[in-house]
């Protein structure tokens, strides 16, 4: 990957990565209509929205137990509606029975996220159905758009992620200078996603999988998943892959989805081909109509958690190598189990490590062998490996464009949740 200039991330990029891993709520008037598809040409009467037990503190709570930092909500989806009281459009929660039309979705999100100290982030489909004049009128819309942007970023504080779907905006063209100058003006901070001016970009499916290698220095975006045409960026950028995939088979609630509840098996493996791969992971569980995320749901992402959780237990950390030129030295009398190496690269001078290798020294002949060859670490990589007992551990940057410089490197025996002998 040859580039004229190297490119560094600004603060903000390298927190969100250090986010890893966030919660996606897909939610409002359609999740009352059940069947209810992307460009479904049903009309939809804001008066079906009422989730009586609204708790959005459940969400929050649930997200953080399972060790998410950010929470990603549907302000407004494909369909218009808007899941807060816009002075803008009659489609919205204003419009509904719920709390007899005083509710506000939208704060009550935030509000539970600033409780329990998790990142909001909103969600807003700039392509609008609801909207008659999206295609007659592209001036009145980008009004529209501005004046519902300004609404949800003065009224409900520091909001921390403005999320773009450029799913239906194929071939319509928005005035994205003025558009994302107001929003720079009104949330200097805010991190957009992938659309008009990103600060970090869609992965590309929505699959939850990151491709190898997934650089964080990208040249173009892709902005839907209706085309294959990719968004050519002016100029090299550095943008984060973020990977977005739910936990069933739909984004919104559904009666007759719950067999496609992924398993907590196929959840692990979905982590390792995104934040194993340098990605952020934004798993979404559509709540449902009563407001609450299904308890099946819940279980299963509290199961999640739990095994994303024994990461935190390595036996050796980077303080326990010495650094010899390239390479990283781990040596133990005692011999170890290991079936995990985890690496992060100091991405603060941009990224620079281009291919690497682990050896490990054996248990028996103390002899070093190579087990792994990689060519990306980016925010993070997790190689797992068959479970092998070792003497030692070396991780050897076998290319780079300036000097090799890591945040992080552990060593794990992960296991299965038994111990295994070490004799």
């Amino acid at each position: 990957m040859n580039l004229v200039q190297k490119l560094t991330p600004s603060a903000k990029q390298l927190a969100f990565q250090k986010w890893e891993f966030g919660l996606f709520l897909h939610f409002g008037l359609r999740t009352f209509y059940e069947g209810y598809v992307d460009f479904d040409e049903r009309q939809m009467d804001p008066a079906a929205f009422n989730p009586v037990d609204l708790d959005c503190e459940q969400w929050i709570r649930s997200a953080k137990e399972a060790g998410m930092n950010y929470a990603v909500l549907t302000a407004k989806h494909h369909d218009g509606f808007s899941n807060w009281p816009s002075d803008y459009s009659r489609f919205s929660v204003a419009a509904s029975q719920w709390k007899y039309g005083q509710g506000d979705v939208v704060r009550e999100f935030v509000d539970a996220c600033r409780k329990y100290d998790m990142k909001p982030g909103l969600y807003y489909s700039p392509y609008d159905g609801s909207a008659d004049y999206y295609t007659q009128d592209a001036k009145a819309y980008d009004d529209y758009f501005v004046n519902q942007i300004t609404e949800l970023l003065t009224h409900y504080g520091d909001i921390d992620i403005l999320w773009f779907d450029g799913c239906g905006s194929e071939g319509h063209s928005y005035d994205w200078k003025r558009i994302i100058d107001e929003i720079r003006r009104l949330q200097p901070h805010i991190l957009i996603f992938n659309m008009g001016d990103p600060d970090f970009r869609w992965v590309g499916n929505e699959d939850g999988i990151a491709p190898i290698p997934c650089w964080n220095e990208v040249d173009s975006t892709e902005f839907s998943i209706l085309t294959e045409k990719k968004e050519q960026l002016v100029e090299h950028l550095w943008l984060p892959a973020e990977c977005d995939v739910q936990i069933r088979g739909d984004w919104f609630y559904s009666d007759s989805n719950e067999l496609t509840l992924k398993s907590t098996e196929e959840l692990m493996g979905i982590y390792y081909h995104s934040v194993g791969r340098g990605a952020n992971l934004l798993l979404n569980i559509g709540p449902d109509r009563n407001g609450l995320l299904p308890q099946k749901d819940v279980e299963r992402l509290l199961e999640f958690g739990s095994e994303i959780r024994r990461f935190e237990r390595p036996f050796a950390t980077i303080e326990q190598c010495r650094r010899i030129e390239k390479s990283w030295v781990y040596e133990t009398e005692v011999p170890q189990l290991l079936d995990h190496v985890i690496i992060q690269e100091d991405l603060t001078a941009g990224e620079n490590i281009r291919s690497f290798k682990i050896d490990i020294i054996t248990q028996k002949s103390r002899r070093p062998v190579t087990i792994y060859e990689g060519q990306h670490i980016g925010h993070k990589a997790i190689i797992r490996i068959p479970l092998i007992k070792i003497r030692g551990v070396i991780v050897e940057i076998t290319e780079s464009d300036q000097e090799a410089a890591l945040q992080e490197l552990t060593f794990h025996h992960v296991g299965s949740g038994t111990p295994d002998p070490l004799s």
